[in-house]
């Protein structure tokens, strides 16, 4: 990677200067207790999600088996920029190295992409199960479910390859300076030495992409369960049936609702503020919360993570 450094900056500089969220040191040590503890949080409830999948041998089937690795994804998922942010929070010069700050970009888009298919892929899960109930088990064999969480990750981490070495070849000039609490392209692109509308243009184009179309699979498959449960003559059936599907829908809405007042609303005056803190919501509220909307919303998962914890 070529860096040409301006004369404010020093020869010895050897990275960029994430601003994450400006404050005095007392607000940023608080900041760090904070998200310490929402980190942990996190990591215990998705583990234990995972844990509850792995002993329990009624759960495994694949609608769990897909939760259980949705929880492995979110683990990574939050681990990608938290740990670095509460570094960044203790430290004087913020500073992330060239290759740190590609490879969390290349991780957290990686695995942020990783999270839309496996949603989809839970959708359609829910799908067969609920308007094919007697075919199910013939349609959603464990040898299709293994390869569909393979293809989850496989693709997302393909699709972000090609755009995170053509932009880390790129020329950087300037303070250095991304206002961010993580390695996002769009502060990336303004410091580049020469505008690359086409590079710009491309990555515009495939990283809302496979976002967007999943969306719409996800839109088009609970469309069609609705259609099928609403022809459920008994009161009591539509309600089962929209139960085992509430609380991918509620994960759903919270993922995809934060992605689109990113990406869909027009920009404003405070546009990095917003970034930081829609992005926040997605990459670290959606994992802590999504244990709790699974375990409540569901008596199976609740009854193995309360003999998990032994309650």
């Amino acid at each position: 990677m070529k860096i040409f450094n301006t004369p404010s900056n020093s020869s010895a500089f050897t990275g960029f200067i994430l601003l994450g969220f400006p404050c005095p040191r007392e607000g940023q040590i608080l900041l760090f207790v904070l998200f310490t503890v929402v980190y942990l949080l996190t990591l215990t409830g998705n583990g234990s999600i995972i844990c509850a999948v792995h002993w329990d041998q009624r759960l495994h089937i694949p609608m769990y088996i897909l939760l259980a690795n949705f929880s492995f994804l979110e683990i990574w998922y939050v681990t990608s920029t938290v740990p670095n942010m509460l570094a960044n929070f203790l430290s004087d010069t913020k500073v992330i190295s060239f290759s740190g700050c590609f490879l969390q970009f290349y991780f957290f888009f990686s695995l942020g992409s990783t999270e839309c298919f496996f949603l989809a892929v839970m959708a359609f899960d829910r799908y067969p199960a609920i308007c094919q109930p007697l075919h199910y088990p013939t349609i959603m064999t464990r040898r299709l479910c293994t390869n569909l969480v393979i293809n989850c990750w496989v693709l997302a981490f393909i699709w972000f390859l090609i755009p995170v070495v053509i932009i880390s070849q790129m020329s950087f000039c300037g303070s250095k300076i991304i206002d961010h609490f993580l390695c996002d392209p769009a502060p990336l692109l303004t410091l580049a030495c020469k505008k690359a509308p086409v590079i710009e243009l491309i990555f515009s184009v495939l990283c809302p992409l496979p976002v967007f179309m999943l969306f719409l699979f996800i839109v088009g498959s609970y469309a069609l369960v609705l259609r099928a449960v609403l022809t459920v003559p008994s009161a009591a059936g539509r309600r089962k049936a929209f139960s085992t599907c509430g609380s991918h829908l509620t994960v759903v809405s919270l993922f995809y609702g934060s992605v689109i007042v990113m990406y869909g609303s027009p920009p404003s005056q405070n546009e990095a503020g917003k970034q930081k803190i829609v992005t926040l919501f997605y990459s670290v509220v959606t994992p802590l919360l999504n244990p709790v909307i699974y375990s409540l919303r569901n008596k199976d998962m609740k009854k193995s993570l309360k003999k998990l914890w032994g309650t």
